[in-house]
């Protein structure tokens, strides 16, 4: 049995930010997919036994259940040794971006995403108009910082930048951007 296991959905950025952490790591992991859409998050049953917070993702490592795509990221860092900031300076660095992933980069981009391609009514356009200003706000920040850097850190990967990327990689007829034009810092 792998050392880790990952309950995770594929449509979700929080997810695959730490599934591609644990590739690129070279951790032995498992995905335990989950059905979000279905409300299993959304049980009590799921939520005593899994998170009680009702989301995902959410790592079982040693009999340990750890929530919130951050806290797993600095955790798998610290654990591993593996895309790890390089110290304190650094650290601290790793955690400013990962606290700016998640209040205006994720929360903006994934939500807008969300309500694009998958909520069940559509969208109030107001709202989509809304949150794709505060997400060109967002990548424009990103795509500035990385203008002199190939990597948040500087020149080698590290959480912040798995942090960042969780939904970079989905097509662009569910993001609205095509990052190779727009914000070619990010893309590269």
């Amino acid at each position: 049995m792998p050392r880790y296991r990952l309950h995770c959905f594929s449509v979700s950025g929080n997810c695959y930010k730490v599934a591609l952490y644990l590739n690129c790591a070279g951790l032995d992991w498992e995905p335990v997919l989950v059905d979000f859409f279905g409300g299993e998050t959304r049980t009590p049953e799921w939520r005593a036994a899994v998170n009680e917070m009702g989301e995902v993702p959410v790592l079982e490592v040693d009999d340990r259940k750890l929530t919130q795509s951050g806290a797993i990221l600095s955790y798998l860092a610290e654990t591993t040794g593996k895309f790890a900031p390089a110290n304190a300076e650094e650290r601290l660095d790793a955690l400013r971006w990962i606290l700016y992933d998640n209040y205006r980069f994720t929360s903006n981009f994934g939500t807008r995403r969300f309500l694009k391609s998958f909520a069940a009514d559509a969208p109030d356009p107001a709202v989509l108009a809304f949150l794709k200003t505060r997400t060109d706000g967002a990548l424009g920040d990103v795509d500035a910082h990385l203008s002199s850097r190939k990597f948040m850190l500087g020149d080698a990967p590290a959480i912040a930048d798995f942090s960042l990327a969780g939904y970079l990689f989905y097509p662009t007829e569910e993001t609205g951007y095509d990052l190779s034009v727009s914000h070619p810092h990010i893309q590269a």
